[in-house]
């Protein structure tokens, strides 16, 4: 049930429990067999955008005809699982004016504040430019969602008020409270801890000077990052906070801007675990199709196999794994990601200076550094991790085979309805116990000094699970204010059949790029967008097996639309584990990775999303957009090492390594 937001306002409170006592009283004067009927109303309302109002526990009213009336205009409900459902209400005009009544007479009445559809961007778009200007995003989500609260509670002088003091109280608590928000934060926390254990006791240490001796070179290193992300592909959240962890030291060593590192670390995450058959993206994905295509008649192709369809059209993913290849292996960059290797390269500063901590380690950073005169064994880091992903594997496998929507045997079904969070939970919680019980085993740190580095790695991940919180928060107010409906609602009567694909694209990347939610994204849009474009063939006469190419493109839309704004998003979960897990400040990661995610997404935008939907091949568009992105870093990109003559870099090398 959505909160009531009236429950803290007293005066309110009384007023309308006195309205409601006198509005019982003259019903039960008028029909003495009349029952109560609580009814659920949005908290706002946007003009010209449909909404809708629910009554709980409605069984005992089947037997009547009950009627919403807006602005005068009567809707009737529809009765479904004991709950009466009012669709397509819409108002024009502020406040709306809404009535329940049943035989004549009226049971309820009342007032919404009606707000123009735009101004539903507001919160989300001050929350992204108060981040980029400001560089400080915890400021930029919270005043953002000050601002968002107050125009849920109608914009008023004492509405203010009461935004600022239920930001934290409701909201925020809420956002701690749904499970899945909370498994992040306890995954999160484990991970910190396993990493902390394991970069005391010397483990990470011992990998860096591994592959240290392997790795020869700067881009030796950038494609050892980028494979390593590769090969952790069962899930994006695993996949950004063990690979930037184990790197990081490694990309130091060769002066890799933490920039750089970030974004190797964040496009190696999302885009392989949405695309490949075996990760815990998988059900979900399915899942939201499955609901969309329930809503359709006479479409008898299973949602996974939509799923599988679907994959070949998803440019944005498949080109942004391609262009960090190219970028990893010709070792050139341009616009601000160039920038920082060329301060990294002839400095030595891998950190930009406007982090805070930039002369020197932070103290949580000091903390994790191995403890001096212990061994600097690979192994004691490299088992633990496998321990992880190995537990995590098993657990993924084990709680799909015991799910019962299983649709049958086959891997990619068990996978595709496993439990991932709790997967992911057993394998961080096996990894920390490995890692303590060899830590102690080898007497390499006591209890106390294994407990310390624990929560030492715990503790450095507490700014992102503040950031996270803020963003889930500022993401239920967008909810609140209805700007998904707004955006389908503004762009659902311009869709072409050809340019469905595209429309549908970029409508995704906005959503994600302002709510910083990709998985909330998906499951706003997808259910929408099946019937949708679906609906859109049926009226042009396009249902032909010839024609599927444009459904198939219009369902990767989402996915691909959905990761391109994520990647973009200062809000977005990957990024804010990514730039943790490597070391980066956020924003400094967000700017530097712009240009590239917006090139990659343009390419496939134009190369790809946009003649696919018109029946180009879906491979050669991919080809050409390979292409493309390969003679832009061919003839755009620099290296950083040959930016300035030999001899000053030379100097600057021998500068860094005395300071």
């Amino acid at each position: 049930m959505p909160y009531n937001h009236s429950k803290y306002r007293p005066f309110r409170t009384l007023l309308l429990t006195i309205a409601a006592l006198l509005l019982s009283a003259s019903c039960l004067a008028s029909e003495a067999d009349q029952t109560d009927t609580p009814w659920t109303l949005p908290a706002i309302v946007l003009k010209e955008v449909p909404f809708s109002v629910t009554i709980a526990n409605a069984d005992a009213l089947q037997q009547r005809t009950l009627f919403v009336t807006v602005n005068g205009k009567a809707h009737q409900g529809t009765l479904e699982e004991g709950t009466l459902t009012f669709t397509d209400l819409v108002s024009d005009q502020s406040p709306a004016q809404l009535t329940l009544s049943s035989n004549g007479h009226t049971l309820a009445d009342a007032e919404i504040t009606a707000l123009p559809g735009w101004f539903s961007l507001i919160p989300a778009l001050m929350a992204v430019t108060m981040a980029l200007l400001l560089r400080n995003v915890m400021v930029a989500l919270f005043v953002s969602l000050i601002t968002g609260i107050w125009m849920v509670y109608g914009m008023t002088a004492t509405g203010l008020g009461h935004a600022i003091l239920d930001a934290c109280q409701v909201y925020v608590i809420n956002a701690l409270t749904e499970r899945e928000h909370m498994e992040v934060v306890v995954f999160c926390f484990l991970i910190g801890g396993m990493v902390g254990i394991i970069s005391r006791n010397g483990g990470t240490m011992g990998i860096a000077e591994r592959i240290t001796r392997v790795v020869k070179n700067r881009s030796q290193t950038q494609l050892s990052t980028s494979f390593l992300g590769l090969a952790i592909f069962f899930d994006d959240y695993a996949n950004s906070l063990i690979v930037g962890n184990t790197m990081k030291k490694i990309s130091d060593t060769m002066r890799i801007s933490r920039e750089k590192l970030a974004y190797i670390v964040d496009c190696t995450a999302a885009p392989v675990s949405a695309i490949l058959f075996v990760t815990t993206w998988i059900g979900f994905q399915v899942g939201v199709i499955n609901d969309g295509l329930s809503t359709i008649g006479n479409f008898d192709e299973s949602a996974y196999s939509v799923f599988l369809n679907s994959l070949m059209y998803s440019f944005y993913p498949v080109l942004a794994i391609v262009f960090v290849l190219l970028i990893a292996s010709s070792g050139k960059d341009f616009g601000p990601m160039l920038r920082a290797e060329q301060r990294a390269f002839h400095t030595g500063r891998v950190l930009s200076p406007a982090m805070d901590h930039d002369s020197g380690p932070a103290p949580e950073e000091k903390d994790l550094e191995a403890k001096p005169g212990v061994p600097h064994r690979a192994f004691n880091a490299v088992i633990p991790m496998c321990v992880l992903i190995g537990v995590t594997m098993v657990s993924i496998y084990m709680t799909g085979l015991a799910s019962p929507d299983r649709a049958d045997d086959s891997l990619r079904e068990i996978i595709g309805n496993a439990n991932s969070f709790a997967s992911m939970m057993y394998g961080s919680v096996a990894g920390c116990i490995v890692a303590f019980v060899m830590t102690l085993g080898q007497r390499l740190l006591t209890v106390h000094e294994i407990t310390d580095a624990w929560f030492a790695g715990a503790k450095a991940v507490m700014l992102v699970i503040f950031v996270l919180t803020l963003a889930w928060a500022l993401s239920a107010v967008n909810t609140e204010l209805h700007t998904s409906d707004f955006l389908i609602s503004a762009l659902g009567d311009t869709l072409n059949p050809n340019l469905m694909p595209l429309v549908i694209f970029l409508l995704a990347a906005f959503m994600a790029f302002a709510t910083g939610s990709s998985w909330g994204v998906m499951g706003i849009m997808m259910p929408m967008v099946v019937p949708l474009a679906w609906a859109v063939l049926v009226h042009n006469d396009m249902t032909g097996t010839e024609h599927l190419h444009i459904f198939y493109s219009s369902v990767s839309g989402v996915l691909a639309g959905a990761i391109w704004g994520d990647h973009c998003s200062p809000l977005a979960e990957s990024t804010l584990l990514s730039a943790m897990a490597s070391g980066c400040d956020l924003i400094d990661h967000v700017r530097s990775q712009m240009l590239y995610c917006l090139v990659v997404g343009g390419v496939g935008m134009l190369i790809g999303t946009l003649p696919a939907g018109f029946g180009l091949p879906w491979w050669l568009c991919m080809l050409v957009g390979a292409v493309l992105l390969w003679l832009i870093v061919h003839y755009f990109g620099r290296r950083a090492e040959d930016t300035l003559p030999a001899a000053q870099v030379e100097v600057n090398h021998g500068a860094a390594e005395s300071a």
